[in-house]
């Protein structure tokens, strides 16, 4: 998250940007940067890093720099302004920005926030949306679709080497890393589907026990679903599980031209 604040600089090192992460805190590559802890109590499962754009105008022949912190924000409000004043209170006081009413009303705290204008104290820290991957990924039907029994009504079984076709596909766990990895899915991630939800299209296609293979494929049967993989292949270089999305996405696309 990006905070640049649209009123002049008042005092000495001040505030002018800030971008938070979560997760696994591998921070985009940025030059000078210095890490400052909330404190040694801080809990490690609910922190966020804030990485803050300084620039000292009492010495301007410094280049300005990124500096980071880190908040438990189990112990902040949930707003951008209630970060930044607990980071200027508890942490660093040097740390300058404007604000009053903390209502919305004044219009202090003015700043450009993941690119947009607007106020810190009615901007809340982001949290990521989970809900349009899981759409896509229901949309796929992740679950084995069969219509004929079993011959003796138990369940329904695979030779070993059947069942050696999903190794490498079952193990997802939906993290989603391999799909915001993917360029092609920032710009189309609303109808394409991604490397996560065409990974586990391919491992319904793949088992030898489902019968839905045609309605699979004909519902990717456009320009959008499966075609704007164009293999950059930052799927498969960023999966934690060390699984291949890039691989399974020319897979489908095999079958798709010269059938299974």
């Amino acid at each position: 998250m990006n905070v640049t604040f649209l009123s002049r600089s008042l005092r000495r090192a001040t505030l002018t940007s800030l971008k938070l992460t979560t997760g696994l805190r591998t921070l985009a590559s940025v030059t000078a940067s210095q890490t400052v802890p909330a404190g040694s109590g801080s809990k490690k499962e609910n922190i966020k890093q804030f990485q803050i754009y300084r620039w000292n105008p009492d010495t301007p022949e410094k280049k300005p720099y990124m500096q980071t912190y880190e908040l438990d924000m189990d112990q902040t409000g949930p707003m951008v302004l209630d970060a930044l004043i607990r980071l200027k209170n508890e942490v660093d006081p040097t740390l300058t920005f404007r604000r009053s009413c903390r209502e919305g009303i004044c219009g202090s705290c003015a700043m450009n926030i993941q690119g947009s204008n607007t106020l810190a104290c009615l901007c809340r820290i982001d949290v990521s949306n989970s809900a349009p991957f899981y759409k896509q990924y229901k949309s796929i039907k992740p679950y084995l679709q069969r219509k004929t029994p079993s011959p003796d009504g138990r369940e329904y079984r695979q030779s070993v080497e059947e069942r050696k076709k999903l190794d490498g596909l079952y193990e997802c766990i939906l993290c989603a890393c391999c799909s915001t990895s993917c360029p092609s899915y920032w710009w189309n991630s609303s109808d394409y589907l991604g490397p996560a939800v065409l990974l586990q299209s391919y491992r319904w296609l793949a088992d030898s026990r489902d019968e839905a293979k045609g309605a699979r494929k004909s519902a990717l049967e456009n320009e959008m679903s499966l075609y704007r993989c164009h293999t950059i292949m930052n799927c498969t270089r960023t999966c934690p599980k060390g699984l291949n999305p890039g691989r399974a996405i020319a897979n489908i696309k095999k079958e798709m031209a010269f059938g299974s």
